[in-house]
């Protein structure tokens, strides 16, 4: 009987909508950034060099690029609504500084992007080369500035900087033009975005390289024309998105690495937790796979199956000897901290009530798996790089469809890394400024708790209904993304004829 009020708790639906719309959304963000950029490169090539490979690689690619960005547009249009009807007491506490970053986000960059876009679309025989190719290279550039404020939002509330909690209004505010400064400057968005960035890079090579890999292979074993066609026109595409896959690759894995650095310090729980560290350890080891939680008091530890000596240090501290704080540790630390803060204490009691661990195995284990697919996403560019060098072809069916199961790695690692970073902040949804709390400083006081966030006033029986309604309607169109990219991706490239590419449409991407 326990089932029904647990299936009702608002709080509880209402996470739970907000990760399955964010997650569904969150699938066409990377490739609509890093997809973007590499057909603007591509269209850079087949203006630089007049070669109708790249020419074709821009409309083949542009067109799986346009059905992304109508879907993710779709997909998105459902997260800022939630703050306010959801999660209408986080939009009261933190509107005045939450707010301005999206306004410009949906002001500026969106419309950039859009407009661009739209000239880029229709523009195709009706504008001229030079400035059709600038349209690309700024709808690229709006998709970029898009992720920065929106990952501005999202950093301020890992980790707050320039406000204060007023206590008359039970606000908190924007500490006036500098705190904005400090918000647009905060180094945890320099770090997000850059990682943001380069899985968005990652993800488009690994997407560019596993469509031309499959179809070097099916080419290369349709006879004499079919060979040619493999290599002049898909090898070449196959290669460039095997390096764009590396670059993005190693950029990845480098900013993540700093931004682990970074969580010790700014939220050491979450990294705790995902490391299986239970106590401040010095030379911590790191738990490859393993179950449980750590307890917070002496009663056991959590079950271990593989372990690597040191390493759990060297990721956080770049040393293979340093002390790395544990689970149990960083709970007494923060009840200490807490019950010295006037703005906690005076909204929440004792801090010594509350369990400051998120849920363990998800944040166990979305690290891993997001690591785990990143390595061998990394693995498909190395193969297509050496199995292509010189005059080489694949003509594996299996290795051509290795590919193709090859793409999805990024997406559910860019998922994966996701939900690590906002199930790991729990039970925070705006995690305290640690190192402003132990100080005193204003900005100390700038937090707040999830299961005080949510609405009051919705009932659970209404976020259950839609939050039903809502993941039946984007499963629907996942699939229709699925198969409309799916379709065009077995189309293939269009060949017009020198008489065809004089004519004037936007719809076959001809000039």
């Amino acid at each position: 009987m326990t089932v029904l009020p647990v299936a009702l708790d608002g709080v509880f639906l209402a996470r739970w909508q907000f990760g399955i719309t964010t997650v569904y959304h969150f699938i066409q963000v990377p490739l609509t950034i890093g997809l973007g950029l590499l057909v603007a490169i591509m269209q850079t090539k087949w203006h630089r060099s007049g070669s109708e490979v790249w020419l074709n690689a821009t409309r083949f690619f542009g067109k799986l690029f346009l059905i992304n960005f109508a879907l993710g547009v779709a997909t998105g249009i459902v997260q800022e609504f939630q703050f306010g009807m959801n999660w209408s007491e986080y939009s009261r506490f933190v509107g005045d500084i939450f707010g301005a970053p999206l306004a410009v986000e949906a002001l500026l960059a969106f419309f950039l992007e859009s407009t661009f876009l739209g000239v880029w679309i229709f523009g195709w025989g009706r504008v001229s080369k030079r400035i059709h190719l600038t349209a690309i290279w700024l709808a690229a550039v709006g998709s970029a500035i898009s992720a920065i404020w929106i990952i501005g939002a999202n950093s301020w509330m890992q980790h707050p900087v320039g406000s204060f909690y007023n206590p008359e209004t039970g606000r908190a505010e924007l500490d006036g033009v500098g705190g904005f400064i400090e918000v647009i400057t905060n180094p945890v968005l320099f770090l997000g975005f850059s990682h943001v960035f380069f899985t968005s890079v990652f993800t488009a090579g690994t997407f560019v390289a596993g469509i031309a890999l499959w179809w070097v292979t099916r080419a290369a074993n349709a006879g004499a024309d079919g060979e040619r066609e493999a290599q002049t026109i898909w090898k070449p595409i196959a290669k460039f998105g095997a390096i764009v896959l590396i670059i993005g690759g190693l950029g990845t894995a480098t900013t993540g690495h700093f931004q682990g650095v970074e969580m010790i310090e700014k939220q050491p729980m979450k990294m705790a937790v995902a490391e299986g560290i239970c106590v401040d350890t010095e030379g911590a080891a790191f738990t490859v796979a393993g179950f449980g939680e750590c307890p917070l008091d002496d009663s056991g530890d959590m079950t271990r199956f593989i372990t690597v000596p040191g390493l759990a240090s060297f990721l956080s501290h770049n040393s293979f000897t340093a002390e790395v704080q544990g689970v149990r540790d960083i709970q007494k630390r923060m009840v200490d901290m807490l019950n010295q803060n006037e703005s906690f204490t005076s909204r929440y009691g004792d801090a010594s009530q509350y369990d400051f661990r998120p849920p363990s195995m998800p944040t166990f284990w979305s690290f891993r798996i997001m690591v785990t697919l990143g390595m061998l996403s990394m693995v498909t560019g190395l193969v297509i790089l050496v199995f292509l060098r010189g005059d080489r072809l694949i003509r594996s069916n299996l290795v051509g469809k290795l590919s193709l199961w090859s793409i999805p790695f990024p997406f559910i690692g860019a998922s994966a890394g996701w939900i690590f970073t906002e199930m790991g902040r729990q039970p925070w949804v705006v995690y305290p400024n640690l190192a402003a709390a132990l100080n005193q400083d204003p900005v100390g006081g700038v937090l707040q708790l999830t299961e005080f966030a949510a609405s009051g006033a919705v009932p659970g029986a209404s976020v259950l209904t839609s939050l039903v309604l809502f993941t039946v309607l984007y499963g629907g169109l996942g699939v229709i993304w699925f198969l409309l990219m799916r379709r065009f991706a077995l189309e293939g490239m269009h060949f017009p004829s020198h008489d065809e590419s004089d004519h004037d449409s936007s719809l076959s991407f001809s000039y």
